[in-house]
């Protein structure tokens, strides 16, 4: 058999494969079309419109940019709503992603009873589903004056002296300890199947080339496990996006949305801003997590 008979069966065989694929994906890629990319672009045609119901059904006019002067000018509420929910999803993503790692790796070097420890953990992840969650996150805040007790102690007043707003950030962390730990409970699963896919001998060969364990994880945990950190980044940033409960952008959005009377163009604006902010965010994410390509530079002697 010639080897351009080889080539071209293996085209074939290619082709049939990548047509296989494509039909695999179909009900994803016409669901994404029709249920995401096209209110997408919907969203973004009503962002310049006003939108306003009557007993003919909606009347929708263009407006240029007036709904954008309103979120960003007159809108008292919009902007720092922007503020609070990216100096939320900021440092939440950054604390979930590092311990949903650490804990990983602890419960991936567990020998005996590794799956009962997993269980443990995993199960306040279920537990704390539905009406108890919901219950967590719509805690009563403290009243007026009165002085949050984690200001008192000595390594958050030693924050304070240098940055107030590092501090408060501190505090609101560990004041929603137990909504971060809730978050972690996907993350961990993830990086624990990415985990358990690097080859063992790899550390073995690291440790007869005398190769601390910091060096280990540095040099071969960290850059294989990156595309898992990606993913288990881009899926935090989405989760808490999506809580209203902590989101207030997506408070206001869901407000404006159910004034019928005309706010479906201002709320598809606020959709629009807010969504191309998440964007950016995540494009951020995935500069950060890139493989970054070593240059090789050679000599000729």
């Amino acid at each position: 058999m010639s080897g351009k008979t080889k080539k071209t069966r293996r085209k074939s065989f290619q082709r049939r494969q990548d047509k296989y694929g494509y039909i695999f994906m179909a009900p994803w890629i016409i669901g994404f079309i029709v249920f995401t990319f096209i209110p997408f672009i919907m969203t973004a045609y009503l962002s310049f419109t006003d939108v306003k119901q009557d007993i003919r059904g909606f009347n929708i006019s263009f407006v240029g940019i007036k709904n954008y002067r309103e979120a960003f000018l007159v809108n008292t509420e919009f902007t720092p709503a922007l503020v609070s929910f990216l100096g939320m999803i900021i440092p939440y993503t950054v604390v979930i992603v590092i311990m949903a790692f650490i804990l990983a790796m602890m419960l991936n070097s567990i020998v005996k009873g590794k799956s009962l420890f997993r269980t443990i953990y995993f199960l306040p992840v279920v537990v704390l589903s539905g009406p108890v969650m919901y219950q967590l996150m719509n805690l009563e805040p403290a009243a007026d004056g009165q002085i949050n007790p984690l200001y008192y102690t000595f390594v958050i007043r030693m924050i304070y002296s240098y940055s107030d707003v590092l501090a408060d950030a501190m505090v609101s962390l560990f004041d929603n300890l137990s909504i971060i730990l809730w978050f972690t409970g996907i993350p961990i699963v993830l990086f624990i199947n990415g985990l358990q896919k690097i080859n063992p001998s790899l550390y073995e060969a690291a440790r007869i080339d005398f190769a601390t364990s910091w060096q280990i994880l540095w040099k071969i945990t960290m850059p294989i496990i990156r595309p898992t950190a990606l993913i288990v980044s881009v899926f935090t940033i989405v989760q808490l996006g999506a809580m209203d409960n902590i989101n207030p952008v997506l408070t206001q959005i869901k407000e404006k949305t159910a004034n019928t009377s005309g706010g479906f163009g201002y709320a598809a604006t606020l959709s629009w801003v807010y969504s191309l902010i998440v964007l950016i965010i995540i494009g951020l994410t995935f500069l950060l997590f890139r493989e970054r390509k070593i240059k090789e530079t050679h000599k000729y002697w």
